[in-house]
């Protein structure tokens, strides 16, 4: 069995570098729960969250992960969900960064108990 995608390390892109194909985006992707890829381009998600408060939580918890990263996903917020968008935008598509990223925000979101 393959490492985990979230203990890889990201790599920096510097450009030149050609974005995934489709035949090497599908096995990472099936690695991922949930994910969504768009295009070939770009991987969503949707977290739920019970209100404002946990989305903003589960935000703080992205942002320091990011950092470390250098890998910077762009994040919609909004009550009771994140939607998190990836993709190397210097070569405006994926790479295996970013499915390393994904794996590691799957990682750090904690869901809310059952109702």
């Amino acid at each position: 069995m393959a490492a985990n995608l979230a203990d890889e390390k990201c790599i920096p892109c510097r450009g030149g570098t050609p974005p995934l194909t489709h035949e090497q985006i599908q096995p990472l992707a099936g690695q991922l729960d949930g994910w969504q890829v768009e295009d070939d381009h770009k991987l969503i998600k949707a977290f739920k969250v019970k209100n404002w408060l946990e989305a903003v939580d589960f935000v703080n918890r992205i942002t320091p992960i990011a950092e470390a990263e250098n890998h910077h996903p762009d994040l919609y917020v909004r009550w009771g969900e994140v939607r998190v968008y990836l993709w190397t935008h210097k070569i405006n598509g994926l790479t295996e960064s970013d499915f390393y990223m994904a794996a590691k925000i799957e990682r750090a979101f904690i869901p809310a108990p059952a109702a």
